[in-house]
C-alpha cells in the first residue's frame, strides 16, 4: 500500500496534507497507540572487530582508531534532533546495539547516556542494555560501563564449542566466551547471551546437550536464534556453490521444538520465537518493538518508528558511518528515508510484532489502529488448523504448530 509523502514544515501546506491524510483512514486529533507500550532509545555502534560471515548486519571493521569523540557530538546532535520531533517523552528503555558496542570506551557510552537523559525523562534503574563480543571484555571496560549507567549486558556468545565457533567466523574461544560470562554476572545486574543453532551437521542430541550447558551458565535470559542465510554475505555464496549446508526444514523445526521444551524444562521459557527468559527478566527493550511501542533510533543504519503528529513516523539513517557523521554535522540528523504509516500498514505490522509474542495480541488494540477488525472467518479457519488459539475473550496467539509457519499465519490475518 502506498504512504504518504513526508509532510513538510511549511505550516499551510502540512494541514492540507493533514487534513487529506485524515479523510484516508489517518488520525490527527489524536493518535490512539501514542505511549501505548513503552518508548525506548535505540543507539547504533556500526563497528566491529571482524565481519561474521552469517552477519548482514550494518557492521563495518575499521583499521585505524576511530574517532569516538566525533561519533559521540553527533549522537547527541541526532538525539536532540529526534526530541525535537518526539517532544517530552519518558524512556522506558535504552539499547546500545551494533556492530560491537563493547568496542566504545565508557566514556563515550557515558556520553551517549547523559545526552538521551539531556533530551528526555529518563527514569531512575530503567533498563539500559549493552551489546557485547568476548572478544572484546576487559573487567575495567565493563566497570566502566556499570559506572555509566549500563544494567544489562547481552554476549554475542554464539556456540559453545570452538569447532563451530571457528566455522561461524567468530574471534574467540569457548573458555573466553564462558570468562566473559562469568564477569558479566559479577559485574551487571542482568545478562544475556545470544546462541545460533540448526548450524551445518549440528544434530539434535548435539544441540539438547549444549543448550542445556549453556543453561547452566545462564542468568536470567537467552536469545536462541535460528541460523539462517541472508544474501549478500559470504555464507550465501558458499550456500549458493552447494559448499555449506544447513539442516532441512523438517529438521530445523524438530532443533526449533527441542529449543522450546529443554528452556521451559529448565526455567527459562519463550516469551518470543527466539527469546527465553525467566518470568519476569524478559528484555524490556524488545518488548517495546514486539508490543508496537515506539522507539527513536540514532546512529549508523538505525530505525526509528513513533508517534509525530499523531501519525506513526518511520526513519532509516544513513548506513555508512562516516558518511552519517558528516550528515548529522552539516544537517543535525542522518536520516535518510521517510515514511508515515496509514493505519493498514499498523495494523500489518502491529500483526508481525506482536503474534512472536507468546502472550499474543490484543485484538481490541488492532482495531483501535486499523478502524476495523480482524475477518473473523480468517481466525476461525487458523484457530480450527491449530495454528492461532484464542486467550481470554479479545487476545489471539500463535500456538507452537502456528510459530513454526508465523509468516503464512500473519498473510492470512491480514489479507
Amino acid at each position: 500500500m502506498a504512504s504518504l509523502p513526508v509532510i513538510p514544515a511549511d505550516p499551510d501546506l502540512r494541514s492540507d496534507l493533514l487534513q487529506e491524510f485524515e479523510g484516508k483512514g489517518g488520525r490527527t486529533k489524536s493518535h490512539p497507540d501514542k505511549g501505548e507500550s513503552g518508548f525506548g532509545v535505540y543507539v547504533h555502534w556500526p563497528f566491529c572487530m571482524a565481519k561474521c560471515p552469517y552477519c548482514d548486519f550494518n557492521s563495518h571493521v575499521r583499521h585505524q582508531p576511530v574517532d569516538q569523540k566525533r561519533f559521540a557530538v553527533a549522537f547527541a546532535r541526532e538525539l536532540a534532533t529526534m526530541r525535537q520531533r518526539t517532544g517530552e517523552r519518558t524512556v522506558s528503555s535504552i539499547f546500545l546495539g551494533g556492530g560491537t558496542p563493547s568496542l566504545m570506551h565508557p566514556d563515550t557510552v557515558g556520553s551517549v547516556l547523559d545526552a538521551i537523559a539531556q533530551n528526555w525523562h529518563v527514569p531512575a534503574g530503567i533498563e539500559i542494555t549493552l551489546e557485547a563480543n568476548p572478544t572484546s571484555v576487559e573487567a575495567d571496560r565493563f566497570r566502566g560501563y556499570r559506572a555509566a549507567g549500563v544494567n544489562r549486558v547481552s554476549l554475542g556468545v554464539q556456540a559453545l564449542n570452538d569447532a563451530d565457533l571457528r566455522r561461524l567466523g567468530r574471534m574467540h574461544s569457548v573458555d573466553e566466551a564462558l570468562a566473559a560470562i562469568g564477569l558479566a554476572r559479577e559485574i551487571f545486574p542482568r545478562l544475556s547471551f545470544d546462541l545460533i543453532y540448526a548450524r551445518p551437521d549440528q544434530s539434535l542430541e548435539a544441540w539438547r546437550e549444549e543448550l542445556v550447558r549453556a543453561i547452566s551458565f545462564a542468568a536470567d535470559h537467552l536469545s536462541l536464534y535460528q541460523l539462517t542465510i541472508e544474501e549478500g554475505t559470504p555464507f550465501y555464496n558458499l550456500w549458493k556453490a552447494g559448499k555449506l549446508v544447513t539442516p532441512d526444514g523438517d529438521h530445523a523445526a524438530a532443533l526449533y521444538a527441542e529449543t522450546q521444551d529443554v528452556t521451559a524444562k529448565h526455567g527459562l521459557p519463550a516469551y518470543e520465537i527466539s527469546n527465553h527468559a525467566i518470568p519476569g527478566a524478559e528484555s524490556q527493550h524488545n518488548l517495546v518493538y514486539w508490543r508496537y511501542g515506539e522507539y527513536v533510533g540514532v546512529g549508523p543504519g538505525a530505525h526509528g518508528r513513533f508517534v509525530e503528529d499523531n501519525i506513526r513516523a518511520v526513519t532509516i539513517t544513513e548506513r555508512h558511518p562516516e558518511t552519517w557523521v558528516e550528515k548529522v554535522e552539516a544537517a543535525g540528523h542522518g536520516i535518510i528515508e521517510e515514511e508515515r504509516l496509514d493505519r493498514e500498514q499498523e495494523g500489518d505490522e502491529f500483526l508481525l510484532m506482536g503474534l512472536r509474542l507468546v502472550e499474543g495480541i490484543d485484538l481490541a488494540r488492532y482495531e483501535r489502529l486499523t478502524g476495523h477488525s480482524v475477518k473473523e472467518k480468517r481466525v476461525i479457519s487458523l484457530a480450527e488448523q491449530g495454528l492461532i488459539e484464542y486467550v481470554g475473550n479479545s487476545r489471539i496467539r500463535t500456538t507452537p504448530q502456528g510459530a513454526i509457519v508465523l509468516n503464512a499465519v500473519i498473510a492470512d490475518l491480514a489479507a
